[in-house]
């Protein structure tokens, strides 16, 4: 039976806090909808103490952040966004157009089309995460998206330089500094200045993740990424030391991001914990770090791998790293999570910044139904059809009006009945006017 050595705050405390953000966001967004650019100055100027004639950068702009950057950073950009897009385009090759004669004179098909505006948020309020400029601009441009726009808050009262170049050597159509609920709202609803989008990716802090959730309808959304989540499965194959960094790695990012360990092993447990507060004392983000492993860490002992695999899949984790003597065990095993982390030698920040898989992944259990972001988020798959022959218009269209008949709908009838009539040479009568084709 599993037991918590450590049990994060209580849903209730969460429930609460939930509610907060959901009250704030609908307001602001309903401000942006009815006030456009004024309401979106008004809340830079109040969240990011930022205001600009237009928040749009300029050429000239973009190319002074780039210049800023010494060269190795560049090429450092580079590296990873060459692996973001290699990995992008196998996944994008991977999805094919189809067409297929189902039946003599029926054919069948589908094409994938990409949406044709996306908005991808990165965010930066703590942190310049320029790797989220990677995962979104890049992966919906392999995808064929046409105008890929980005958004991205100021840091320390300016365009963060680092994620400025990034957006731009990514492919970016349109470039940004705005942040927060008012970055995603003008996006997806449109200003004056800014043209909507069919689509929101990205991921970003509970505000964000919540402007997301309400804009959905209005505007697509790759998946529902809020605060950042991590767990490590680990066994006595592994020290306390590397599951304890692994665990505060990701806790940096926020005071509401969890960090859970699950284990076969007491004895590692409390030696990850003990590591824990050893770190904490040292790592220099650790007043971010220690807010979110005493609120949100959890550490749980299982009886065997089954146990631990059961646990882990209720919790159905963004990321999950896996450090046991059979990783691959897991991997052929798990069904819930974002990305799988498999074996010491990787890691999560390995993913999140670098090794070419996509970061942008699902929280708060959207695991259970959706994986992260890919080339396949961006595109639509679409269905036609063609018939080729009278016969077999007139063969299915039989068939179509007694299902028709059926369900009571008689101008889905007579639209098969016309059909038979003039391509079958059968009298079949108008719907309505006599009983319908015998069953």
């Amino acid at each position: 039976m599993a037991v918590w050595l450590k049990r994060a705050v209580g849903a209730d405390v969460k429930a609460e806090a939930d509610a907060k953000v959901r009250a704030s966001v609908e307001a602001i967004l309903a401000d942006i909808a009815s006030q456009g650019d004024a309401a979106v100055r008004a809340l830079s100027n109040r969240f990011d103490g930022w205001d600009r004639e237009d928040y749009r950068l300029t050429a000239a702009e973009i190319q002074g952040c780039i210049d800023q950057l010494p060269a190795q950073a560049l090429k450092d950009i580079e590296f990873a966004q060459t692996q973001v897009r290699r990995f992008a385009e196998v996944q994008r090759a991977s999805i094919q157009d189809v067409e297929v004669e189902t039946l003599p004179g029926v054919v069948l098909g589908h094409r994938n089309i990409p949406v044709n505006a996306a908005g991808c948020y990165v965010p930066g309020g703590k942190y310049p995460l320029l790797a989220s400029a990677h995962m979104s601009v890049i992966t919906a441009k392999v995808a064929g998206v046409g105008r890929v726009i980005t958004c991205a808050p100021p840091f320390e009262g300016k365009p963060a330089a680092a994620v400025v170049a990034a957006q731009a050597m990514a492919g970016a159509d349109e470039i940004y500094c705005l942040g927060g609920i008012q970055a995603v709202g003008a996006m997806a609803l449109g200003t004056a200045s800014i043209a909507p989008v069919d689509m929101l990716v990205g991921p970003g802090n509970a505000f964000v993740a919540e402007a997301k959730r309400q804009l959905f309808g209005r505007v697509g959304i790759d998946l529902f990424a809020g605060p950042t989540e991590t767990m490590v499965i680990a066994d006595d194959s592994v020290d306390g030391e590397i599951c304890a960094t692994d665990l505060l790695g990701q806790a940096e990012h926020g005071p509401d991001s969890p960090a859970i360990l699950i284990t076969n092993s007491e004895k590692l447990a409390r030696e990850t914990m003990r590591e824990v507060e050893r770190l904490l004392e040292i790592l220099p983000t650790r007043d971010i770090a220690r807010k979110a492993w005493d609120s949100h860490g959890e550490v749980i002992v299982c009886d065997s791998y089954e146990e631990m695999l059961r646990v882990a899949d209720d919790y159905a984790n963004e990321h999950v790293q896996v450090m046991t003597r059979d990783p691959d065990w897991f991997l052929e095993r798990m069904t819930n999570y974002g990305a799988l982390f498999l074996g010491p030698r990787t890691n999560v920040a390995y993913g999140d910044k670098v090794i070419g898989t996509n970061h942008t992944l699902p929280t708060r259990k959207a695991a259970r139904y959706t994986g992260g972001l890919w080339v396949g988020k961006f595109l639509k798959t679409c269905t036609y059809q063609r018939v080729t022959t009278d016969a077999a218009s007139a063969m299915i269209g039989e068939y179509c009006s007694r299902l028709c008949a059926l369900e009571g709908f008689a101008g889905h009838g007579e639209q098969a009945n016309v059909r038979v009539r003039r391509y079958g040479g059968r009298n079949v009568p108008y719907a309505g006017a006599a009983e319908p084709l015998p069953l």
